[in-house]
């Protein structure tokens, strides 16, 4: 065994494939449970809340970026798909609220320096974890534009105006958005599911990335009913902060970030 190994224990822990059959995973938590997440996020997020906020602003800065470069290198094509994708890789952004959460948790005195400069218990394996969701959301864009030529050949792009009137007036724009629906619905949950507690449990826990998921995906798929109803505040929320220009994700992404710690405790 290699001294790599022996430190995060690739070959001594029971993996997160193996933990979908374990009911010590079970919390057997209500639906209720993800409201009260959001309260304990709202807890954190008021106790010096311009570190939060501060946050926030840095998000949806880098948000707004994203959005411009995509419409200035000619790629509005796969805003759509990218918005959908910037679910999956939300988590590790928001790894320093996390850090937030535990400090306070802890009874420490959290910074912006500290949620900037973040020491993981495992941090090389969150930047392994950040390229393979990265690598997942590029491979939904890629699928995202596969759907749109399956239905619409090589036309050209016809703007965001005019897709959004072929997807709500034309069959062949309602059968696209019901399989880019199907086809984007399986990349979120597996996002969601890999990703939801593994940024996490690596801020936590000295682990490896691969574990980290797995258990990740063994958590949530033991504990549907409020993993699944936090899944619907998620995209709720995050579906509300779009309609305002992304501005809301100032607030909306802080309080997910750490009600998502709180989430975390709870199934651990």
């Amino acid at each position: 065994m290699s001294e790599t190994d022996r430190s995060y224990g690739l070959l001594t822990q029971t993996s997160g494939i193996e933990e979908t059959r374990n009911p010590s995973l079970q919390r057997h938590l209500p639906a209720q449970a993800a409201l009260d997440w959001l309260k304990a996020g709202w807890r954190d997020l008021m106790v010096r809340p311009g570190l939060s906020i501060a946050y926030g602003v840095a998000v949806f800065t880098v948000t707004l970026f994203l959005a411009w470069s995509l419409f200035a290198s000619g790629r509005d094509y796969i805003l759509f798909p990218a918005i959908a994708g910037y679910l999956i890789v939300a988590p590790v952004l928001a790894i320093g609220l996390y850090e937030k959460s535990r400090a306070l948790e802890a009874g420490d005195n959290p910074t912006l320096r500290t949620m900037l400069l973040v020491r993981p218990r495992a941090g090389a394996q969150i930047f392994y974890t950040g390229l393979l969701l990265c690598l997942l959301m590029l491979l939904w864009n890629r699928a995202a534009v596969l759907v749109y030529a399956l239905f619409f050949g090589v036309r050209p792009f016809p703007g965001l105006d005019g897709i959004v009137a072929m997807l709500l007036t034309t069959p062949v724009g309602w059968a696209m958005l019901v399989v880019g629906t199907l086809v984007g619905g399986l990349f979120a949950a597996f996002g969601f599911a890999i990703s939801v507690f593994s940024i996490p449990m690596l801020l936590d826990r000295r682990t490896d990335a691969l574990t980290a998921m797995g258990t990740s995906m063994a958590m949530v798929w033991n504990n549907l009913t409020p993993t699944i109803a936090w899944g619907t505040v998620v995209m709720a929320l995050f579906a509300a902060s779009a309609m305002t220009g992304f501005l809301g994700l100032i607030v909306i992404f802080p309080l997910l970030g750490h009600a998502t710690w709180h989430a975390y405790r709870a199934m651990r």
